[in-house]
Formats: C-alpha cells, sequence, structure tokens
C-alpha cells in the first residue's frame, strides 16, 4: 500500500477580521536537512524500510503567510505492482509543495493551507494502466491547536496518491507535543485515512509515538514507534516485493535546521 505518515494536522470557517495574527516578529527563511533510518508516511513505508535523505525550505511572513518545500527520497513507486501489461514504474524522489495562513482566534491557534505532492517524473499509471492513475496530488488542510493538542484535517482534491476516482479522500490527525524538559519531548499521534471509492477496502488507521531530542545548535534526534491497520494482503499486493509496507517499525532519525 503506497499511502504515505509526515504530523501534517476541520476546515474553519472564520471571518477575517475576527482573529489576531500570530507570526514571526519579521519574515524569515529557514533550511533543514536530514536523514531517516526509512521514510513512513501517514504509518506507510515510502523506502520499503531502508534510509532516506530529506531536506526542505521554508519561508514565514510576519503576517502569517507561509511557503515551504520538502523533499525525499522514495521506492514506493518502482515497487509498485506490475498489472496486466504494466511496466515497470518510476518516480525516486518525493517533492511536497505548500503554502497557507496562521493566525489565532478565541484562545486556538490555526493553519489553514494547500499541499501538493509532487512525485517527480512518476510512471506510477504505468504499473497497473487499468487501475493506476499518476501518483501526484493535491491536498487542502486546516488545523487547530489548543495547548499541547493539534486536530488536523486533510483533504484531496485530486486523485490520492495514485488511487484512481480518489478525489475528496480524507485524513484526520490528531497529535500533541509535550516537553519533558532537558531538551526532551514526546509526541503521541493517531490518524485515520479514508479513500474515496474503496474506503472499506483500503482506508486504515496509524499510531506513533515519537521521542525527539533537542541536542542544540539546530541538531534533533528523534526515534519513533509505529503502528497501523493497514491490511497485510493488500498492502503486499500493490509490491511487486510482496513487502508489507504497513508493518510495525521503530524509525530513527537526525535532522539539522539553520
Amino acid at each position: 500500500m503506497n499511502i504515505k505518515s509526515k504530523l501534517l494536522l476541520a476546515l474553519l470557517a472564520t471571518s477575517s477580521a475576527a482573529f489576531a495574527q500570530t507570526a514571526p516578529a519579521a519574515p524569515e527563511v529557514t533550511y533543514n536537512v536530514g536523514v531517516v533510518s526509512q521514510y513512513r508516511y501517514r504509518g506507510i513505508a515510502q523506502t520499503k524500510g531502508d534510509p532516506a535523505l530529506q531536506g526542505g525550505i521554508d519561508y514565514a511572513n510576519a503576517n502569517g503567510f507561509y511557503l515551504g518545500a520538502w523533499a525525499s527520497t522514495i521506492k514506493w513507486i518502482k515497487d509498485a505492482a506490475l498489472g496486466t501489461g504494466g511496466k515497470t514504474a518510476k518516480g525516486p524522489v518525493e517533492l511536497d509543495l505548500y503554502g497557507g495562513y496562521k493566525f489565532e482566534a478565541g484562545g486556538l491557534a490555526y493553519d489553514v493551507g494547500y499541499l501538493r505532492y509532487q512525485y517527480v517524473g512518476n510512471t506510477y499509471k504505468d504499473a497497473a494502466p487499468s487501475a493506476n492513475v499518476n501518483a501526484n496530488t493535491d491536498e487542502v488542510y486546516g488545523a487547530a491547536t489548543y495547548g499541547p493538542a493539534t486536530l488536523k484535517y486533510s483533504q484531496a482534491t485530486s486523485n490520492l496518491f495514485g488511487y484512481s476516482d480518489s478525489k475528496g479522500s480524507t485524513y484526520w490527525d490528531l497529535s500533541a507535543t509535550f516537553d519533558l524538559g532537558n531538551g526532551y519531548s514526546i509526541v503521541p499521534h493517531a490518524g485515520r485515512q479514508s479513500i474515496k471509492n474503496a474506503n472499506q477496502i483500503y482506508g486504515y488507521s496509524d499510531f506513533a509515538l515519537t521521542l525527539n531530542k533537542d541536542l542544540g545548535d539546530g541538531l534533533t534526534a528523534s526515534v519513533a514507534a509505529i503502528k497501523t491497520t493497514a491490511d497485510e494482503t493488500l498492502s503486499k499486493g500493490l509490491s511487486s516485493t510482496s513487502y508489507y509496507a504497513g508493518k510495525n517499525a521503530v524509525v530513527v532519525g537526525v535532522k539539522y535546521a539553520f
């Protein structure tokens, strides 16, 4: 199964005149680069259990608007199962392009935006021409944060990650961040992926518990325990390697932000 868990988190209709904005005191650009023992997104393996190199750039404006780009090496498209008359699929890199607006109102912090998953040069539809479509995906999202907890809702405005006729698929994400002191924080997470017109077959839940350690000078280390309810038989059936992309896993990583 080729659905992707990065903690991205009810689109909320709020009058623009009713909230106070929170953002950096001045526009800023930040960069990050890192490596993980394997790339998991929404609980599902993107690199068949192998390490991934990742990095991104973010721009935040003082008025609350932000833009960003993030990329990672992947393997799930190449490993897609071959359908009747299918060809080997290509697509070694995921590039996420996003933008949105953050603000506060009524004691809550909000985040609304758009995210484009661009699988550079992908030919995913060639793996199973009768069932697959291009893997590139567009989503809109909205999140609300109160205290340490964030609830996020995402909805696909295109087909979702190569599933045909899946426009309108949704993902709910509930997470929280707790400061443990001495640079440690812990992040529990639960999510639910629903796939339009295939939910009873491919829909699943995912769970994670991540421990982060701020090492100073922009360096952060993490370890995450991940579990999903993704159907093992279906997941293996979507991979030419019969790899169960939803199996339990522990992921370690390190990231440098500057």
